[in-house]
């Protein structure tokens, strides 16, 4: 009999990054990516795990934004032709290194994963939305919702409407999408503030998930901190992120994903090649680009990248199957210390992005395939759960107040709010103040119906956190700083018209057709709430 609980918990998001008014946008490759390295393989892992008769359970979440890209007919068929190139460049450079041994090898690899990608691929016929949803009907995962548009909740806080719009367009998007409501959120960058359980248990929601520290410090203190849910003064239950397990994985310093035998991700066939040979494979404008074909693999700390040694996927294979028994090794420790403490069965939470797996680290699946596996066969001190699976199971636990808190940097708000992003905020919430505005106003014919619901809409998707994480990041920061602006012009010029009572309808059914997110919303949704 196991003592204890190990909940592995995925965030699978992606900012909504669709643009029909383009032939190509270098963004557009985020969900490609993704869809090759990171989502397709978890589903060849979770077939092969029920496959093998191992009842797998695992929580994940799956954002309003993401399901709809993987949804949507065009970025379908932008991805097919996408992997299509893929496969060519792959074929291309098996007969490019006929002559150079280790080359062909990873070559011929290459285009093995792709053929491989090309057929789960096909045979759900394009739609892994209910690819994963299989194995929510099966039970052994537990699918979560999150804000509409990854909204940074206690920056939205003074009102509460814009709040309330994130979570119940979430919800209803999500049973849209998988035919029954959600029964867990995992809060947009794990951020909590006080009062905002009241919103989400008003949503049906059953539970959420933040940070370890927004448990740690919770009134009154939490005689079991992370290593058990809470529950709020309004019945929502909370799972903090455990410490010890996500540092094995996240760190830089003594994580996972830094082993000399792993993939290296800054070395690129899109960098490394010929610029001529490589040309048709790299943006139309002709800059350099990754193509997702990388041979060199970490080899040290300390190197440059032009010192990398060739990779290996058959030792990195062997590495992660390593890595996953001393992952298996130390949570057994860690729930029989537990266990002796608590004099109750604990549980460990360890939630991570899913673009890790596979994208960032590109052994990820496989850790992940051999955690499941030598946990149902190598050992009986915990088992594997899902956060439903567990709440239906332990039904009672300490009722305890949250800790304002995220899982960004310092625990707080300010990689958020920052010198980089502060000017984006003045401008969402005078645009919040304006859709509260409009939400009661009554739409007069179907043109102000759809120039309503198109304003939710905007707004939505300018309150991404994903614009604000990228302009502190640095990285891609002039598309982040024009997908706010604009979002908040189409707004405003909504506004603008909706209150001179002459909608333009051409440039409506334009911006419809570009931002084409949530098709059922109803912007009443902004309403006063109670």
């Amino acid at each position: 009999m196991s003592i204890g609980y190990l909940a592995l918990v995925l965030h699978a998001h992606l900012p909504f990054v669709r643009h029909p008014e383009s032939d190509y946008v270098l963004e557009e490759e985020w969900l490609f990516e993704a869809i090759t390295e990171t989502y397709i393989p978890l589903l060849n892992v979770f077939e092969g795990l029920k496959r093998d008769g191992i009842d797998f359970k695992m929580t994940m979440s799956m954002t309003p934004p993401l399901v709809s890209m993987l949804r949507d007919p065009l970025l379908q068929d932008r991805y097919d032709s996408h992997l299509a190139k893929l496969e060519e460049l792959a074929e291309m450079e098996v007969a490019h290194n006929a002559h150079h041994g280790h080359l062909r090898y990873l070559a011929e690899y290459y285009a093995t994963e792709f053929n491989k990608v090309r057929e789960t691929w096909e045979r759900y016929d394009h739609d892994l939305v209910t690819a994963f949803k299989q194995f929510l009907d099966s039970n052994n995962l537990e699918i979560i919702t999150c804000g509409a548009t990854h909204g940074y909740f206690p920056l939205m806080k003074m009102y509460p409407q814009a709040v309330w719009a994130q979570i119940q367009v979430a919800c209803e998007h999500y049973e849209e999408n998988f035919g029954r409501p959600p029964s867990g959120m995992w809060l947009p960058e794990c951020a909590y503030y006080d009062g905002l359980e009241r919103l989400i248990a008003d949503s049906g929601l059953r539970y959420f998930l933040t940070d370890g520290h927004g448990i740690l410090y919770a009134r009154p203190r939490p005689r079991f901190g992370t290593y058990a849910p809470i529950f709020t003064e309004t019945g929502v239950g909370v799972f903090g992120r455990d410490h010890e397990s996500s540092q094995q994985v996240w760190s830089s310093e003594v994580g996972y994903p830094g082993a000399a035998e792993y993939r290296e991700f800054y070395r690129d066939l899109g960098w490394d090649a010929d610029y001529e040979y490589i040309k048709p494979y790299i943006m139309p404008n002709g800059q350099r680009k990754n193509t997702g074909i990388k041979y060199h693999k970490i080899t040290g700390r300390g190197l440059g990248l032009s010192d990398k040694e060739h990779y290996d996927p058959y030792w990195a294979r062997e590495k992660a199957a390593e890595h996953a028994g001393n992952f298996m090794f130390n949570r057994e420790r860690q729930v029989e210390h537990l266990y002796n403490i608590m004099q109750r069965p604990p549980i460990i939470v360890s939630p991570y992005d899913a673009e890790l797996f596979g994208h960032w680290w590109y052994e990820g699946p496989w850790f992940i395939d051999f955690l499941f596996r030598k946990t149902w066969h190598d050992q009986s001190s915990y088992a594997m759960t899902h956060l439903a699976d567990y709440l239906r199971k332990y039904p009672t636990q300490q009722v305890c107040r949250p800790s304002q808190s995220s899982w960004g940097f310092r625990g707080f708000h300010e990689y958020w709010l920052n010198e980089t992003c502060s000017w984006i905020y003045p401008h969402l919430h005078k645009a919040a103040e304006r859709m509260i505005a409009l939400s009661l106003r009554d739409a007069q014919d179907e043109l102000e119906w759809r120039a309503l619901n198109q304003a939710a809409r905007e707004l939505l998707l300018a309150q991404s956190s994903d614009w604000a994480f990228i302009m502190r990041s640095g990285t891609m920061v002039p598309y982040a700083v024009r997908r706010t602006r604009s979002h908040l012009q189409r707004f405003n010029k909504i506004w603008e018209d909706f209150n001179q009572g002459k909608i333009d309808a051409g440039w409506l059914e334009k911006v419809e057709a570009i931002d084409n997110i949530f098709p059922n919303i109803n912007y009443r949704v902004y309403r006063p709430l109670g």
